[in-house]
């Protein structure tokens, strides 16, 4: 049975009725998965192994960061992704699910870590918005894990500025007292700017003249505040930190230097962060499986972009652009492509909405022949061909319909030409107060 319909009481058909409702329309809703499943056997036991890596291996071991997941416009990227959130939830991580977009750049570590702080989902509750209040809150000062993190933030190969340090010992000192401190701190480690005078000010208030402070540029800061967030859910105790990103296809759209750091970006989250590999954050990345031939091989990004780049002649230049080939040649040789629905998986996704659609209208679907099985048709026109077979049997038991698919519109129609409208201004650099 599947997951709506297992619900009990009045709810159950309300349940089931959403699911369809969004698998009519394709939109990858938690019930819609629960109800249908991913199908993505090899993609699934990666994730899987992954997550095992992190919750069950020695702190400090080091361990891959990530996935890349590629398919076609309606191949079900999205319902995947949908699908790893629930196994992960399940496996007692936080989820972040982040969309690349105009407003989201996967070039930005700012704007990315911000999208992740804001979009984090907690086990258990499945809060959205508050996980770092929430792991903040489950902080107990006299535990181990707190010392652990501590240590941790206050070691010299952690590579974290002060900011950390001072507001994690204030937090520990100050914040059960002084919830407006407590409030500001949590927002710094979210994002938000923290003001260093009154940071100071609270530092002295406490003895602590040790810290310095420094100013550090934007973009590195985002980083920190990334290893910083993984870590203080892992004291807070969860398993750790799993990052979804969706369309990340749209950096072809890009400019040459924003793709450039774009395949950086990609390239740290799939090998993981060198200077933590220890930490506790799994990513998978989903594109379109055309990508490389369309834009790395077919805008020449292998000897452009470099190119490009090492021509700036800055010893930050040349880092991104080794970054960035390793990107391009992850996207080349590592993409996981979606496999189509096979015969054994189509029976069995019919099975499940048949049931699914009989509880949802209170009735007994009949046995509908939808579409032909062909190599080239998509789970999602199955799917939406035999929901509405049902319901057009449902108000007219006599009626025998015949679906055939026309045509989707297909999303990457506006194709991977630059888009001017997607400038960054490039103020990642820009140094803190």
């Amino acid at each position: 049975m599947s997951g709506a319909a297992r619900e009990a009481g009045p709810d159950r058909s309300v349940a089931a009725r959403r699911a369809v409702e969004a698998l009519r329309s394709g939109v990858p809703s938690r019930a819609a998965v629960a109800a249908l499943g991913a199908a993505q056997t090899d993609i699934e036991d990666r994730f899987a192994a992954l997550l095992d890596q992190v919750r069950e291996g020695p702190a400090g071991t080091p361990r891959p960061g990530g996935l890349l997941v590629g398919g076609g416009f309606g191949s079900g990227k999205s319902h995947l992704l949908e699908h790893l959130t629930h196994l992960a939830l399940q496996a007692d991580f936080v989820v972040s699910r982040v969309v690349v977009s105009k407003e989201t750049p996967l070039l930005e570590p700012a704007t990315v870590f911000r999208a992740a702080a804001e979009s984090a989902l907690v086990p258990h509750g499945y809060v959205q918005g508050s996980a770092l209040a929430e792991a903040a809150a489950a902080l107990d000062a006299d535990s181990a894990a707190w010392v652990e993190l501590s240590r941790w933030v206050n070691s010299p190969h952690s590579e974290l500025n002060e900011r950390f340090a001072a507001t994690l010992l204030l937090f520990g000192r100050l914040g059960a007292n002084d919830g407006e401190l407590a409030e500001a701190i949590v927002r710094f480690w979210s994002g938000d700017p923290i003001r260093v005078a009154e940071l100071r000010r609270r530092l002295r208030e406490t003895g602590e003249a040790r810290f310095a402070l420094p100013a550090v540029p934007a973009r590195e800061l985002a980083r920190q505040r990334l290893r910083f967030a993984a870590r203080l859910f892992a004291a807070a105790g969860y398993a750790g930190w799993v990052m979804l990103f969706d369309e990340v296809e749209l950096i072809g759209r890009y400019s040459v230097l924003q793709r450039g750091r774009s395949y950086a970006e990609l390239a740290r989250w799939v090998r993981g962060d060198e200077a933590d590999p220890g930490l506790s954050l799994v990513a998978v990345l989903a594109m379109t499986d055309d990508f490389e031939a369309a834009v790395v091989s077919g805008k020449n990004d292998r000897e452009t972009v470099p190119a490009k780049l090492r021509a700036r002649q800055t010893h930050e230049a040349d880092e991104v652009a080794a970054q960035a080939e390793l990107g391009m040649r992850v996207i080349d040789r590592e993409m996981l492509l979606l496999t189509a629905p096979d015969t054994a998986e189509l029976d069995r996704a019919y099975a499940r909405l048949k049931e699914l659609h009989g509880e949802a209208f209170g009735w007994g679907p009949p046995d509908v022949a939808g579409l032909e099985r062909l190599g080239a048709t998509r789970m999602r026109q199955y799917v939406r061909a035999w929901i509405n077979e049902w319901d057009l049997v449902r108000l007219d038991p006599e009626f025998t319909p015949a679906i055939e698919v026309v045509g989707e519109t297909v999303a990457t129609a506006l194709g991977y030409q630059e888009d001017a409208r997607l400038e960054g201004t490039e103020a990642g650099d820009a140094a803190t107060d």
